[in-house]
């Protein structure tokens, strides 16, 4: 049963997420949107690296294409390729205040963004706009944020099982 619980916790949270993902955002706000997904999934790999893993950011990621209309496998391919990352140092990442690990982040969300925008470039050719940086930077401010609510919603059944006792 706490298996299934927790379990539910971060489908629950991942689904949220791409709420957020494809909320509808006037223009204006929606250039700075984050992405979402990405930073559940980061927060998940490095919490629970045993319980979140390449697969999930694969299958995530192929909803997040879905969800968006992108080209079938970008998300899923950007996604892999960052929990891969983070789960070969997560036990590093782990033990770095916020601020260094909101660094760590802003490579991450970078990466996704430049194979996001590789992708798209390969399709119709484009040219990087300043615009690009908007959702790396929103999601690297995010981080602290995200990091502590995603932490309060991981530990609240164990914080309500102290407070009992």
């Amino acid at each position: 049963m706490n298996n299934y619980y927790g379990f539910g916790k971060i489908i629950l949270s991942l689904i949220l997420a791409m709420c957020l993902r494809i909320a509808p955002l006037p223009p204006a706000v929606a250039l700075f949107n984050p992405d979402w997904v990405l930073l559940a999934l980061i927060y998940w790999s490095l919490a629970v690296p045993e319980r979140v893993g390449i697969f999930h950011a694969w299958t995530f990621g192929l909803l997040t294409d879905v969800l968006t209309g992108r080209l079938f496998g970008q998300y899923a391919l950007a996604y892999s390729l960052v929990i891969y990352m983070c789960l070969k140092l997560h036990k590093r990442l782990r033990q770095f205040p916020l601020l260094q690990q909101a660094l760590f982040i802003f490579f991450c969300l970078l990466l996704s963004q430049l194979l996001l925008f590789l992708i798209k470039n390969l399709q119709h050719p484009a040219q990087l706009h300043g615009t690009f940086w908007l959702p790396v930077f929103t999601g690297t401010m995010l981080w602290p944020l995200v990091f502590t609510v995603m932490r309060f919603v991981r530990l609240s059944r164990r914080l309500s099982r102290r407070i009992k006792e």
